[in-house]
């Protein structure tokens, strides 16, 4: 039996059966245990974190090392550069894509089967646009693109939030003044297609798994131990080299707004590098960030995430008890 189920061959039409979905904080492990379920089960591993969809920032975004995405295949790890303001859609997009180019089949000689497709990250809203469906969005051209990203620039996010009140109120009260990267999605959409945000948003996609065969999981470590793996993992970014990635990155000469820009240790080693910040005081204040950072998403995780998502804590042998669950499950 396929994993996949597809009736037309139409983008998006496919849909993932026996899906496992494993969330978490960032450093929580996930993405170890992801891949040792993946090479025991013949599986692959489908990245579900927003940051770490993007090139460059290899280390620092704790991406599976060169050895690791060699043991098992791999998907959506590194492959847009950071220039491109990656969302939510755009992922949903790219797993329509894998379904439609099979990437989940395995097919010897004359058949095919199923491969295990374990979607891993901390990324919430990817796990609900893959659950639940996501509506879409219009394309919008480059001109439009570009006219209000320089409005943004001239202008300031204030000034443009007055625009949004005026021309789609309902969008504009749903947004902090400050919020321009917000602010500006909500003029393009309106600008390219003479309809609000909020409208295209009402309208739900389909979900790309199948709910009733997909096994959820949440990773909810203790605070204190979450802390000391942070603190301990960004160590060993430093000496793996994530210094000469922020160098690279900082070399591109990016809008500073840009969601890769945004990453975890960035603005933190940039200040440091152009003395602004001693390198302690650098590194201090982007372990504080991640742990903050931790803490929105565990509270994210918690509130969001429905009753089936089983929650493995720590005192769990949470390897064990997945494969119990993956077991009981066939």
């Amino acid at each position: 039996m396929s994993g996949i189920e597809n009736s037309g061959g139409q983008a998006g039409e496919g849909r993932v059966n026996n899906a496992i979905l494993i969330a978490g904080p960032t450093a929580s492990g996930k993405s170890a245990l992801a891949l040792d379920l993946a090479e025991r089960n013949g599986g692959v591993v489908v990245n579900t974190d927003s940051m770490q969809g993007y090139s460059v920032l290899d280390v620092l975004t704790a991406r599976p090392t060169a050895a690791e995405l060699a043991r098992v295949p791999h998907f959506l790890y590194g492959h847009v550069h950071p220039s491109t303001p990656y969302s939510t859609g755009a992922w949903l997009r790219d797993v329509m894509k894998l379904i439609d180019d099979g990437a989940f089949l395995e097919r010897p000689v004359g058949t095919f089967f199923e491969r295990p497709a374990i979607f891993v990250g901390g990324t919430g809203l990817y796990f609900r646009a893959l659950a639940e469906g996501i509506s879409e969005m219009p394309d919008i051209p480059q001109s439009i693109r570009d006219r209000w990203r320089y409005e943004l620039q001239e202008q300031g996010a204030a000034k443009l939030h007055r625009i949004l009140l005026r021309e789609d109120s309902a969008a504009g009260m749903m947004l902090k003044p400050t919020d321009g990267q917000r602010i500006v999605r909500a003029l393009e959409v309106l600008d390219a297609s003479g309809r609000s945000i909020l409208e295209w948003q009402a309208e739900r996609g389909r979900p790309l798994i199948d709910r009733a065969s997909t096994r959820f999981f949440v990773i909810e470590p203790e605070r204190a131990e979450l802390v000391e793996r942070i603190e301990a993992r960004f160590d060993r970014m430093l000496e793996k080299g994530a210094l000469d990635e922020v160098r690279r990155l900082t070399d591109l000469g990016l809008d500073p707004d840009l969601p890769a820009m945004k990453a975890i240790g960035v603005r933190e080693l940039q200040a440091a590098m152009a003395g602004e910040l001693s390198f302690p005081e650098a590194i201090e204040r982007a372990k504080i960030a991640t742990r903050q950072y931790a803490k929105r998403q565990a509270t994210w995780f918690r509130h969001q995430l429905g009753p089936e998502w089983l929650r493995l804590r720590s005192g769990d042998r949470v390897e064990s008890t997945i494969s119990d669950t993956l077991s009981s499950a066939t």
